[in-house]
């Protein structure tokens, strides 16, 4: 699940919900491309660079990182943190960065699309 800055009850949250579902998978590729990280990192990058409207649970992070990694999307591998605790780091492949480039170029065709629909004339 992803969270945002609205209220849950409000009858804009299932619509948000809804366009999130296809942003988390470019997302989360982007940041990992650009800052090889654990889950709970790259969740708080997300985070940041959102001015904190999209807050990705843990549950969505695992699991997208499992599918990422079962499609040959990311590799990982562990690592020693400062406090000695082990963490597995997530890398972006080169499948996983062309996949990345698909989908950002066909949300900038959407995103124009669907700007053109809705500009006044």
């Amino acid at each position: 699940m992803v969270y945002f800055k609205t209220m849950h009850d409000s009858p804009v949250h299932d619509y948000v919900n809804q366009l999130l579902r296809g942003l988390v998978e470019p997302l989360m590729l982007f940041v990992i491309g650009e800052l090889p990280s654990h889950g709970y990192r790259i969740a708080k990058e997300v985070e940041r660079r959102s001015s904190g409207y999209f807050k990705l649970t843990a549950s969505t992070v695992y699991s997208a990182l499992r599918r990422f990694e079962d499609e040959g999307l990311v590799l990982s591998s562990w690592q020693e943190a400062a406090n000695r605790q082990r963490r597995r780091c997530y890398y972006l492949t080169d499948k996983g960065r062309q996949i990345l480039n698909s989908k950002l170029k066909e949300w900038e065709r959407f995103s124009v699309a669907a700007e053109s629909v809705l500009a006044s004339d």
